[in-house]
């Protein structure tokens, strides 16, 4: 199995990139936040979800070892295929999606298209203990872990806010701000100060 892979961008495309490592070329699925951070030409490495099937071996490739972690735990979910996990973290951070299901909220995974509500309630139900035992050992998962609401998140986005927008701005609020109103308000104002 493939599990980390190291060399230069020869091809990008609009879901994935061919990476030249030792004169071979690998095929490698990625997100949309990771395929805008690559360049044709510039060196890359990769932690690799190699997902095997009778009809399939496919690359898939992550920035760090987090998303990896969190990518193989969406694939355990009966309902969630690689498209599916790879759209949740295309939407938002490891550690946004590990703090959404820690907290028992699936509004953030029906954002992705593929995912509707019972599965993103299974998806929590399922990996919430299990996420919890991560998010012990290691810090990347607290990223995010400002109590985020996904009903101030929605009320945001509702107005015009894009989702990372919304969450950037309710990330750094005071933490004595626990009305969502208030918490809603205070990030209203923050950001139009940006």
């Amino acid at each position: 199995m493939i599990a980390f892979l190291k060399g230069e961008i020869m091809i990008k495309n609009l879901n994935s990139v061919i990476l030249l490592t030792n004169n071979i070329g690998y095929h490698i699925f990625c997100g949309e936040k990771l395929l805008a951070t690559l360049s044709v030409g510039a060196p890359a490495e990769f932690y690799i979800y190699h997902y095997l099937k009778e009809d399939a071996s496919d690359l898939y490739g992550f920035s760090s070892l987090v998303e990896w972690e969190i990518f193989s735990l969406l694939l355990s979910v009966s309902g969630v295929g690689p498209k599916s996990a790879l759209g949740v973290l295309s939407i938002s951070s490891a550690g946004d999606v590990s703090q959404a299901i820690l907290q028992g909220d699936p509004n953030l995974l029906t954002k992705v298209s593929g995912i509707g509500k019972k599965t993103a309630e299974r998806i929590v139900l399922e990996l919430k203990t299990k996420i919890g035992r991560l998010a012990l050992a290691n810090d990347d998962f607290k990223q995010g872990a400002n109590n985020l609401n996904s009903d101030e998140i929605d009320a945001l986005m509702s107005l015009g806010y894009s989702l990372g927008e919304a969450r950037s701005a309710l990330s750094d609020l005071p933490a004595n701000l626990s009305d969502s109103g208030a918490r809603v308000k205070a990030a209203l104002q923050k950001m139009k100060k940006i």
